[in-house]
């Protein structure tokens, strides 16, 4: 904690932080300075006249409140703003729903450019349905700011641009009420699979366990999701498979008795479906990447 730049918080645990680039150029369009994910202090409070950069921020639990522009706001899951330089903010952890929110610092002129088209600059926060979509994109740039080969700026900037569309996007989605008992479920079914992936194969294991009918479990998932329960679950397999195969370099075979498939043709159908490549293409890579 001690070689974090003085404008982060010390009053927080459970914290995850990255840097990117501390310098950004002046003239850069968009630049991704340094990112986190923290648990608040009961006690924590966060008051500044000025900040360096261009910060996003989006509550994921607890409550706190906001005050920006001589108004105070309550933040609660899913609330998101905004602040940066000039702009005086105090942001307060109310105990004991103690808040654990996520934030990516930003510069550039494309950055307040977004920013003011998306009125998050005017000084009051937003609520965003669908939390979890920003927690995946934050958890891939967090993944690309800490690899150090010579693309991973240009990867982290795409996904900023993305996050912005996707801030846009939500902003605008008003059709979700979070406090309703199927999106609940919908929570509950996304945690679950999240956490046990690699022990179910087929969405009827899913539904089993939660008590419900496979078809209301797809219909909640096409729902909230925008996508079918299977293909949730199919993607986070994969995307597991290909972290075998490109970073632990398994041989497919190896790989689809791990994920507990019948044999290595079910599971590169499998993994073709989500990338469109076969599995020995990834396998391959790692081998000349290795040998390189």
């Amino acid at each position: 904690m001690n070689g974090d730049p003085e404008f982060v918080s010390r009053q927080t645990h459970d914290a995850r932080r990255f840097y990117l680039n501390l310098q950004p150029s002046a003239t850069a369009p968009l630049a991704l300075v340094c990112g986190g994910v923290e648990r608040m202090n009961d006690d924590y409070v966060v008051e500044r006249a000025d900040f360096p950069y261009y910060a996003i921020e989006w509550v994921s639990e607890g409550r706190g409140l906001l005050q920006m522009g001589n108004k105070e706001h309550e933040l609660g899951r899913g609330s998101l703003f905004a602040y940066g330089p000039g702009i005086s903010h105090r942001i307060q952890n109310l105990a004991p729903d103690n808040m654990r929110k996520f934030y990516l610092d930003l510069a550039g002129r494309e950055v307040v450019k977004s920013l003011r088209e998306l009125g998050l600059l005017n000084g009051h926060p937003v609520t965003i349905a669908r939390t979890y979509e920003f927690i995946e994109l934050w958890n891939l740039i967090d993944r690309e700011a800490r690899d150090v080969g010579e693309h991973s700026v240009a990867v982290c900037d795409s996904l900023i641009r993305l996050l912005l569309q996707k801030i846009r996007q939500r902003m605008t989605s008003s059709d979700i009420d979070e406090s309703t008992e199927a999106f609940q479920t919908f929570e509950l079914a996304r945690n679950l699979v999240e956490t046990r992936f690699l022990e179910f194969r087929t969405v009827e294991e899913v539904a089993t366990e939660l008590g419900i009918s496979p078809i209301y479990l797809s219909r909640l998932f096409k729902r909230f999701a925008g996508s079918g329960a299977y293909r949730f679950l199919l993607r986070l397999r994969m995307n597991y498979a290909a972290e075998l195969l490109l970073e632990r370099g398994l041989k497919v075979r190896a790989v689809a008795e791990h994920l507990r498939y019948a044999d290595a043709f079910q599971f590169s159908r499998a993994f073709k479906r989500v990338y469109g490549v076969p599995p020995s293409s990834l396998s391959k890579a790692f081998l000349t990447n290795s040998s390189s």
